[in-house]
């Protein structure tokens, strides 16, 4: 009994639980105002927002205060990582074959996710005016102003992990780099651990966040749209089950001893529908069961940009789904045209806030067949998806730096093993 209590899985999972409760039977509570305004600061360490009502608060305030630690540790990490190795050309390897493996993996998300749309037929008996609309003027409004400059602009992990690759460059080639990496390495571990002690506080910003999403749109808000959650989550859930389980068995990895092993950090991107909040801590506990810290490095805050997997698979159900409800009639070219488009523009809907929307509204606009309006349907239900996409995400990341270690053979199975049979007891 002393050992679930003290277990920190143990108590997201609980706030999960009461989060949910206090937003289904005292709405009200969850958002009762705390501040006047959004707080923000614009910080280059991160782009920080706390919100006003209480549930939000929480939530937010939490996912702020992980922030803080996500740049400073990728840039230590990568820059350790690329200075510690001999061989400079196996750093520029590994992130080549990280991209490629981002976008053969993406690739075959996307096309999951529209063959999933195309047989399921989720917005067949939708009628637009069953669930409330929104205000989307400020998503389509940045839908024809998506560019890679301005997605390199907004997205300052990519920006750090730049400057980190360029950093370790340097520094390998400095003639007292030890020195500098002595330096560096007890503020990497210092971070560490002030980050482990950020991460007792999970459990509050979990509690936040459910409170928050069954407060503002209720469960009632399912119903008319729940065809398509359903589609969604079991479309994701095949893809982690089958192809990354795939994936992992190459090298006769499972999968779920994996998920196992990373649960806490689960139910944290859960709690909060955000995978920024345990990105630091799965970076470590990547390390801890095997795989090389120039690997984890490099491939998990590249994978954060380009390898998302479950926001993928939901902008391709998303766009099938709207031509459906509309009984707009899509051709084979129009489909490949859905998916060539959605290959370049589904690689900006990361590091910005809505930036999935303004991709949607894009993919939209380019097609000129499925009304940009429709897209107050998704708002509805926006929210409860986004632990599904963040999720999936976050194990996708997972099992492509395992699968990449393995690949380099940057990994140790004896960590692996001592760390996966830690988290069985």
């Amino acid at each position: 009994m002393k050992r679930i209590f003290s277990n920190l899985t143990f108590w997201v999972l609980t706030a999960i639980v009461l989060g949910i409760w206090l937003g289904h039977v005292y709405p009200q509570t969850a958002l009762i105002p705390v501040l006047d305004k959004p707080l923000k600061l614009n910080l280059y360490l991160a782009d920080i927002e706390i919100k006003t009502t209480f549930a939000e608060f929480l939530s937010s305030l939490f996912i702020s205060l992980v922030k803080l630690f996500i740049n400073p540790i990728i840039f230590l990490t990568i820059t350790l990582g690329i200075a510690s190795m001999s061989d400079l050309k196996k750093a520029g390897k590994v992130g080549a074959k990280a991209l490629l493996y981002f976008e053969i993996v993406t690739t075959f998300a996307l096309l999951i996710g529209v063959g999933a749309a195309w047989v399921i037929r989720p917005g067949d008996g939708v009628a637009t005016s069953s669930v409330a609309g929104g205000d989307i003027s400020k998503y389509t409004k940045g839908a024809e102003d998506f560019s890679w400059l301005h997605f390199l602009k907004d997205n300052v992990t990519l920006q750090v992990v730049l400057i980190a690759i360029v950093s370790g460059i340097l520094l390998s080639r400095y003639h007292k780099r030890q020195q500098l990496i002595d330096w560096l390495q007890p503020i990497s571990k210092k971070l560490f651990k002030a980050l482990h002690y950020v991460m007792l506080l999970a459990p509050i910003g979990a509690f936040g966040g459910m409170a928050y999403t069954i407060s503002k749109y209720g469960l009632a808000t399912l119903l008319p749209l729940g065809k398509l959650m359903l589609t969604v989550y079991i479309t994701m859930a095949l893809f982690i089950f089958v192809v990354l389980g795939l994936i992992l068995w190459y090298y006769k990895i499972r999968l779920w001893s994996l998920l196992k092993y990373i649960r806490e950090e689960l139910l944290i991107v859960l709690g909060t529908s955000s995978s920024e909040a345990a990105l630091p801590s799965l970076m470590e506990k990547l390390e801890r069961m095997g795989c090389s810290k120039p690997v984890v490095g490099l491939v998990v805050p590249a994978g954060y940009s380009f390898n998302l997997d479950g926001t993928t698979i939901y902008l391709s159900m998303s766009v099938l789904f709207l031509a459906q409800v509309f009984h707009v009639h899509l051709d084979l070219s129009q489909i490949l045209s859905i998916i060539g488009i959605l290959l370049i523009t589904s690689k900006g809907a990361a590091g910005v806030t809505g930036s999935g929307f303004i991709v949607l509204a894009s993919t939209l606009t380019a097609v000129k067949v499925i009304p940009v309006e429709g897209l107050a349907l998704l708002l509805a239900v926006d929210r409860f998806m986004s632990e599904a996409r963040a999720i999936t995400n976050f194990i996708g990341n997972s099992v492509a730096t395992v699968f990449l270690a393995n690949n380099e053979n940057e990994f140790d199975r004896g960590k692996m093993e001592t760390a996966f049979g830690a988290s069985n007891n």
